[in-house]
């Protein structure tokens, strides 16, 4: 590890269980952590903008960049693509900048068969009937849809066991918590510390 390469996070999770408020919140708590915006074919919803949400770009583009080898991962969802973008996260790791990647188990795999050391942190629901409640929402979906909806997050919880790290997000600010020492303790690694404090070491280790 060079003295400024940083770190890769993954944070997954089913649908329900808390993902997208516990990744803000870490970037809120740890300015050091950047995270991922992915492309998508996809039109911006209003009060989007682009470079925030996702950085919108055509069709034609996108295949572009997928031909060029541009994607860590991407898939297609409901007609519209999505990808993450492999230069810059290789830049912002060079940089010794920390990324965090908020996707889906599969493109957790895809992610790792190039970045293998990255460290993989999975977020559950304390329940099931706390996820169904979850999953409920504002309650316009049908018990159909809902269903489906509870079928897929249980799927995805068959993955768990593909990473290192679990967080049962019961009560948000433990949870919070959790994840912070998750980041906390990567840093602290020998090779970590070792690449970032070289000139220590060798002082006291010489």
């Amino acid at each position: 590890m060079s003295a400024s390469r940083g770190h890769l996070y993954i944070v997954a999770a089913p649908s329900g269980a808390g993902k997208t408020t516990l990744v803000r919140m870490l970037l809120e708590n740890d300015p050091g952590i950047r995270l991922s915006i992915s492309y998508t074919t996809r039109p911006p919803r209003p009060g989007e903008a682009d470079g925030r949400e996702y950085n919108f770009v055509d069709m034609e583009t996108f295949r572009d960049m997928v031909a060029r080898g541009d994607f860590l991962e991407w898939a297609e969802v409901h007609g519209n693509c999505y990808g993450t973008s492999r230069p810059w996260i290789a830049a912002e790791m060079a940089a010794g900048r920390d990324v965090l990647l908020e996707i889906d188990w599969q493109g957790a795999q895809q992610v790792r068969r190039q970045f293998p050391e990255a460290i993989g942190v999975f977020v559950l629901p304390p329940s099931l009937a706390v996820l169904r409640q979850r999953l409920t929402g504002r309650g316009t979906d049908s018990n159909e849809v809902i269903a489906r909806r509870l079928a897929a997050a249980q799927d995805e919880m068959r993955h768990v066991t593909e990473f290192e790290y679990v967080i049962i997000n019961d009560k948000l600010e433990q949870a919070l918590a959790d994840l912070l020492a998750v980041v906390r303790a990567s840093r602290l690694r020998l090779d970590s510390q070792h690449a970032r404090h070289s000139r220590l070491f060798a002082d006291l280790l010489h």
